[in-house]
């Protein structure tokens, strides 16, 4: 059996976006920018996408909608176009366990010599609202905190950070890209000015993103060129991706609306949790368990290596990903999880298991019955654990491992 519970990395197109974006790879491949029919009648379906999104985020108008190449790109327009605006700005304030798309970005900015101010979160993964708020002053340029965060699920207060930011006239840019899909978005209720999705987290291709630009928000574009989405994103529209960004953000509309399907997940994945930790000893849930998206679980487990445990999940035919950056070649756990707290024992041995909506309960019996096997082989192994301390989990001998 093949398993995929990497939802949070990237997720399968839906076969009905399939369907919508095919047609423009041949017969409906004109240039949206063309005077005549044939391109001009795909610039109808970019507005048609448009509108869709707006409709996905709460947006009051689609004008507010900016088409972009990846969620990392739309993350890098906000920031960057908004303090090209405000120059005379030079304080930025993000939290400890951003995305490496905003890290890195805030990094090189404080080479630049920008005030980064870095927001901590809790063992449970909170973050410190009161530190954020008490951090904002008139020297700064923007605030920007993701929605829930890609390692742990964990959701941030984002509504209280946006009213408190609106009244001090401060922007405030929300990467959702984790969120997108997981749970309802409305700009309006959140009160932010900028905020970033990426299709393939919620079964549109790669390759293309949006920006949320709230009307009125002032922002510099980063790339220069043409007139494209009217001047902030020059270059020639992706329209698969954005033709297919705009069936998705629709059905995701429509599954979110439906209550019992986003339950049906979070069950899912609460089995797979509860049973994986009551049977190891050494295992730890690593985030919040009730403030978080449905779809994500990151389990710690002690004295034994995250990539080990990946690699005996790939010969099982389950694709999951580790919480420790060791799979880049670091020999550092994960930013998220050093900020957390979480032990050094343990942040190494971390897994993160991201359902999806195509995620059967067959498929989560199966992830069940090949992990007790793999963890209880890596424990016999390792120098750091007394096999005293646990009696080994019971392994299904019908499981192939």
């Amino acid at each position: 059996m093949q398993v995929y519970l990497d939802n949070n990395a990237t997720t399968m197109v839906d076969p009905e976006v399939l369907e919508a974006i095919l047609p423009f790879f041949t017969g409906r491949y004109g240039n949206p920018s063309s005077i005549h029919s044939f391109g001009g009648s795909v610039g109808s379906e970019i507005q048609k996408a448009r509108e869709r999104v707006a409709g996905f985020l709460g947006a009051d108008h689609d004008y507010e909608i900016v088409f972009t190449g990846t969620g990392t790109e739309s993350d890098n327009l906000a920031i960057s176009g908004t303090i090209a605006y405000y120059t005379n700005k030079k304080h930025i304030i993000t939290s400890r366990v951003e995305h490496p798309a905003v890290v890195a970005l805030c990094n090189k900015l404080e080479r630049d010599g920008y005030r980064i101010t870095h927001v901590p979160v809790d063992r449970n993964g909170t973050l410190d609202l009161e530190y954020l708020m008490d951090s904002v002053d008139d020297d700064t340029a923007i605030v920007s905190i993701m929605y829930a965060n890609n390692e742990t699920g964990v959701i941030f207060p984002v509504e209280k950070i946006g009213a408190f930011l609106r009244e001090r006239g401060v922007p405030f840019h929300v990467d959702a890209v984790q969120a997108a899909g997981k749970v309802p978005i409305d700009v309006n209720r959140i009160n932010c000015d900028l905020l970033s999705i990426s299709g393939h987290k919620f079964h549109a291709p790669k390759g293309v993103g949006v920006l949320y630009v709230r009307r009125g928000t002032r922002i510099r574009p980063i790339l220069y060129g043409g007139h494209q989405e009217k001047g902030r994103r020059p270059g020639t529209e992706n329209v698969p991706g954005i033709v297919g960004i705009g069936k998705a953000a629709e059905m995701a509309a429509a599954h979110l609306s439906r209550p019992g399907e986003m339950k049906k997940m979070a069950s899912m994945r609460d089995r797979l949790e509860k049973t994986v930790l009551g049977m190891f000893k050494n295992s730890m849930l690593n985030g919040s368990a009730e403030n978080r998206v449905p779809n994500t679980t990151n389990i710690g487990f002690e004295f034994i290596e995250g990539e080990a445990i990946l690699l005996y999940l790939d010969q099982a035919g389950v694709s999951a990903s580790s919480g420790s950056a060791c799979s880049s070649g670091s020999l550092e756990p994960s930013h998220v999880l050093r900020a957390m707290g979480v032990p050094f024992t343990s942040a190494h041995g971390s897994i993160r298991f991201s359902l999806s909506r195509f995620t059967t309960g067959e498929e989560i019996d199966y992830v069940i019955s090949v992990i007790p096997g793999i963890v209880n082989r890596l424990l016999e192994i390792s120098p750091y654990w007394d096999s005293a301390k646990q009696e080994p989990a019971p392994v299904n001998l019908q499981a192939k491992t």
